[in-house]
């Protein structure tokens, strides 16, 4: 890495980032990985670190964190098995746990849950992890013979577990002899019980009585008082145990070795996926830094532009920390920030410096997501009280030691950040050596930024093109700083306001004021007045910007309202649709009804009334027809419209349907009518008057609904319907069971996943002939079957 990147990276606590950045690698390889990561000043490697960096981020929001468990340095444990050596338990289990995260980062990819409506698009991510060799069959083998580091499972191979079993039944055994001479033995004993010494199975006896139980003595407690004694009946059965034992171990050490030859001839396979899998922990880590600076991705630039906005240093609190707007390389390569002190100048030009050095690393910046960077060769900064007390060099001298290695080493494509240019020497020859300086940076167009307190300064960015004053605005009421930093307008030292304000005598005041050359007070009384102006132009676009949110906060709730208003006309429309087709229907129905009575009666009567019948027929099906031809529900004005009316009328609508005046016409001439059980708002010009004779219709309604009572069942079935087709069978058995007078019936909708149930339990709720519903009784269907109460 560049000498001059390492000087800045310390200087604008670039390593205080990478602290943080390692806290959230999963792997302690990630973190050493960071360490040898370098700033990069190539514009296609910063642009694919970046673009990795945002991808991640909106993996873990749409996806979650991927699980990157077990990534460990592989390298040592699979070069043994290259060798021939064998693996231990752990390390067989490191291999398993490092092909397993492979294996959950690809499945992690082809998640198809999102937490987000926006589908990731991926053209960095997706090739490293699609790269990633996995192996399910080694894994399984590995986790199924090891179930810890200290533990092979029993059935790891036939041999083992026949193995284990003789060790317990061999355990048994001697147990068993050992509880008899337990119980012979008592009197001679320390203590009832059987121990292990030497991985043999003894017995604890009184010093004085060791002799009384033969067998072989192990050990001898430390008081002198217990032998311990293996008894001659169970020295061959410890002897069967140890070897048992042994081949156990043998067992286990050929398992393992088998276990290593399988990892061995995958070797180069899983070597490949160490890389990888660093890179993909390191960017996963630099999202989720992003996520904790609640970062974006700057749009990148060969041009040396800079413009930031909205921007934060990393470690400010965004609770009470200001943004600032700052841009360079557009209209100017060289900018000076003036000022008071505690005003936020070094944080700026700190900020500006450490958020290009992170955006270099190919990490996410603390600023808006239109905010631009572009890469540097060099970034340099000369920053902070550089006093060097080794060094026996003043303030003065350390920064002038650092400013002679930046004009030695600057290039074209630099940055350069100055903090307080020429300060800690003669106010004079400082602000000419400053000067001097910015000349140098400004004729090589060098990207510059300077803070300062020297007018001459202020005046030169002032009277030179390339060169532009910031400031940074201070609240002289309250004697604090806002840190707001304004591009284009020279800072006002306000020296003699602050003074003022703190006490200091106004004649004391007055004398320093007739110090100042001539030039300086009216300099001074004019960044005054710019000061003030630029305050009422910042609270009339406060007061527009204000003024403007509440408009444009208005507009979309008068267009939210339009919105709801056209969605509940469309919804009306809709349903005075729906209800003119069930009407049709039921209408077809009754005249269907009608139709079969007048065929029965045909035989009775008179040829004469034959043929009128069978015009009437012909005229009624003619008129069904064209009903049923009328796709849309149509209003139109009738041919002779009621002129006066009132409740309880008998009118016909435009529509054909006869009906019965509720309400007198309201303001915009609407009539509201009732038809069978469909009340509406018809136009008054669009109802009839109907006379006596027509109205004789009642008789034949009446006889419909009595025929209708006599067929309509109390229980209907739709099992094995989907919701929109049985919603349409239901709503037409409702009301015809609501006209024949049915106060209760049964729909039998079965149980299966309760689909059907719930969605017509919904539909219920809306439907005004429902007075109550619930479950049948269990031994009449329990929850396959709703109980409905029509009013």
């Amino acid at each position: 890495m560049d000498n001059s990147l390492k000087r800045a990276s310390k200087t604008l606590e670039f390593d205080k980032v990478l602290v943080e950045l390692k806290k959230l690698a999963s792997a302690s390889i990630t973190s050493e990985y960071i360490d040898q990561v370098e700033i990069s000043t190539q514009y296609e490697v910063v642009k694919n670190r970046l673009n990795e960096t945002n991808e991640a981020l909106k993996l873990i929001i749409a996806k979650g964190e991927p699980q990157l468990f077990g990534i460990v340095d592989i390298r040592s444990i699979i070069k043994r098995t290259e060798i021939g050596g064998a693996l231990t338990a752990g390390g067989l289990l490191q291999v398993s746990d490092f092909l397993r995260v492979s294996r959950g980062l690809k499945t992690y990819l082809k998640k198809d849950s999102y937490n987000s409506d926006e589908e990731v698009k991926l053209e960095y991510i997706d090739k490293l992890i699609e790269d990633l060799y996995t192996d399910k069959r080694l894994e399984d083998e590995i986790n199924s013979k090891i179930i810890s580091e200290e533990e092979i499972a029993d059935d790891a191979s036939r041999e083992l577990l026949r193995i284990r079993r003789g060790i317990v039944a061999k355990k048994d055994s001697i147990k068993n002899k050992l509880n008899g001479i337990l119980s012979s033995h008592a009197d001679f004993l320390q203590d009832a019980i059987v121990t292990l010494r030497d991985g043999r199975y003894v017995v604890p006896v009184k010093i004085e009585n060791k002799s009384r139980v033969k067998g072989l003595v192990h050990d001898i407690s430390g008081s002198g008082q217990t032998a311990y004694i293996e008894p001659m009946a169970v020295v061959e059965a410890n002897n069967d145990l140890k070897e048992l034992y042994i081949k156990e171990n043998l067992e286990i050490e050929k398992i393992l070795k088998e276990l290593s030859e399988l990892v061995g001839e995958t070797s180069e396979e899983i070597k490949s996926n160490q890389e990888k899998l660093i890179e993909l922990d390191f960017i996963f880590a630099k999202a989720r830094l992003g996520l904790n600076y609640r970062a974006n991705m700057p749009k990148l630039n060969r041009e040396g532009r800079i413009n930031l906005i909205k921007a934060y240093h990393p470690f400010l609190d965004r609770k009470i920390a200001v943004p600032i707007d700052i841009n360079l390389g557009i209209d100017f390569t060289s900018l000076i920030v003036t000022g008071p002190n505690t005003g936020g100048k070094t944080v700026s030009i700190k900020t500006v410096g450490l958020l290009t050095l992170m955006t270099q690393f190919g990490l996410l910046i603390p600023a808006d997501e239109a905010s631009e960077i572009a890469v540097f060769e060099k970034v340099f900064a000369d920053i902070g009280d550089e006093q060097s007390i080794e060094q026996s060099l003043s303030t003065f001298s350390s920064h002038m030691v650092n400013i002679v290695y930046i004009l030695k080493n600057v290039t074209p494509n630099s940055l350069v950040l100055f903090d307080e240019l020429g300060a800690g020497t003669d106010p004079t020859e400082g602000a000419a050596l400053a000067r001097s300086i910015m000349d140098f940076m400004l004729e090589r167009k060098i990207r510059c930024i300077s803070t300062s307190h020297y007018n001459q300064l202020k005046i030169y960015a002032l009277t030179t093109d390339g060169v532009a004053n910031a400031s940074m605005e201070f609240d002289v009421d309250s004697l604090s700083p806002t840190y707001r930093l304004l591009i284009g307008v020279p800072g006002k030292s306000n020296a003699f306001e602050i003074s003022r304000r703190l006490g200091l005598p106004d004649e004391i005041i007055g004398e320093a004021k007739k110090l100042l050359s001539s030039e300086n007070i009216e300099f001074e009384d004019v960044l005054q007045s710019i000061d003030e102006d630029r305050t009422k132009i910042r609270e009339y676009r406060e007061e527009l910007e204000r003024e403007k949110a509440d408009l444009e906060k208005e507009n979309k709730r008068l267009q939210s309202k339009i919105k709801k208003l056209e969605d509940q006309k469309e919804k009306i429309l809709e349903k005075s649709r729906e209800e003119a087709k069930r009407l049709l229907l039921n209408t077809k129905e009754n005249v269907d009804i009608i139709l079969s009575e007048i065929n029965e009666a045909r035989d009775k009567i008179s040829s004469e009334n034959s043929k009128k019948i069978q015009e009437a027929q012909d005229l009624l099906r003619e008129s069904i027809k064209n009903a049923r031809d009328k796709s849309e529900l149509e209003i139109t004005k009738a041919a002779n419209p009621i002129r006066e009316i009132k409740v309880g009328d008998k009118v016909r609508t435009s529509l054909g349907n006869l009906a019965t005046v509720l309400e007198l016409p309201d303001k915009k001439g609407n009539v509201l009518v009732q038809s069978g059980i469909m009340k509406m708002n018809m136009p008054k010009d669009s109802l009839t008057r109907i006379d006596v004779q027509e109205d004789t219709t009642k008789n034949n309604t009446r006889r419909i609904l009595k025929n209708k009572a006599t067929n309509v069942k109390s229980e209907i079935d739709i099992r094995g319907k989907n919701f929109e087709d049985a919603k349409d069978i239901v709503d037409k058995y409702l009301d015809d069971a609501y006209l024949s007078g049915l106060k209760s019936v049964r729909i039998i909708h079965g149980k299966g996943t309760g689909v059907l149930r719930q969605k017509l339990r919904e539909h219920f709720r809306n439907v005004k002939l429902i007075k109550s519903y619930k479950d049948a009784e269990y031994n009449e269907g329990g929850d396959g079957v709703t109980v409905v109460t029509l009013k």
